[in-house]
């Protein structure tokens, strides 16, 4: 971490951020980023600082080119767990990992391009564990929404896919059911043939033994 002074350096597919983050600096109203990555670098680092995780949350995008224009990053202790029915009674309660921390900044994109932090909530709700001043600091940024939008859309397509897929199997195996029907039907004539030959030559062969 940066107890020191020290940078601190994160990297995604479009972009390399540090930027540098002093023991005392906290967000603050006003408080500018070059990208929305540089804000979210700087509040991870300060949430790891101050002793709590930090959570990307909500977004909203640009009606104009639908790029990402708002941002808010929360304490991962924000909002409550959903109660869900209890499967069984044998199994162990989930440890509670939210408590509805109203921790968080928000950042926005002025017409500048700089991203610029529209509202601090510094207080917590629980009890913080702060990172030892020589401890190894390793920036990991949750999965953003943006992240998950694009796998929902990934696995989307490939459910698209799997059921076309499907269908073409389930026309295949149609076809052969009907190949197979006509073929049964054409025995059968077949069959209905060969028996009403063999009983108008039975019945000619009478015939013939009286004469």
């Amino acid at each position: 971490m940066c107890e020191d002074g020290n940078a601190v350096e994160t990297s995604n597919e479009k972009e390399t951020v540090s930027i540098e983050v002093s023991p005392d600096m906290e967000p603050s109203v006003g408080m500018e980023f070059e990208s929305e990555e540089a804000a979210k670098v700087f509040y991870d680092a300060y949430a790891t600082h101050l002793g709590f995780i930090m959570r990307v949350d909500a977004f909203r995008r640009s009606m104009r080119d639908g790029k990402v224009v708002w941002r808010r990053l929360v304490c991962n202790k924000e909002g409550f767990r959903k109660l869900r029915p209890k499967r069984s009674e044998n199994r162990k309660p989930r440890a509670v990992t939210r408590e509805g921390c109203k921790a968080m900044i928000v950042v926005k994109k002025e017409k500048t391009g700089k991203w610029v932090v529209t509202r601090f909530v510094k207080e917590h709700n629980h009890p913080l564990v702060a990172t030892p001043a020589n401890g190894r600091r390793s920036v990991i940024l949750s999965q953003t929404p943006d992240e998950k939008d694009v796998k929902i859309r990934e696995l989307t397509a490939e459910l698209q896919r799997e059921r076309k897929r499907s269908a073409a199997y389930e026309e295949q195996l149609e076809m052969v059911l009907r190949e197979m029907e006509e073929h049964s039907k054409h025995l059968s004539r077949n069959i209905d043939d060969i028996v009403q030959s063999v009983k108008e030559i039975e019945s000619k062969g009478g015939s013939v033994s009286h004469s």
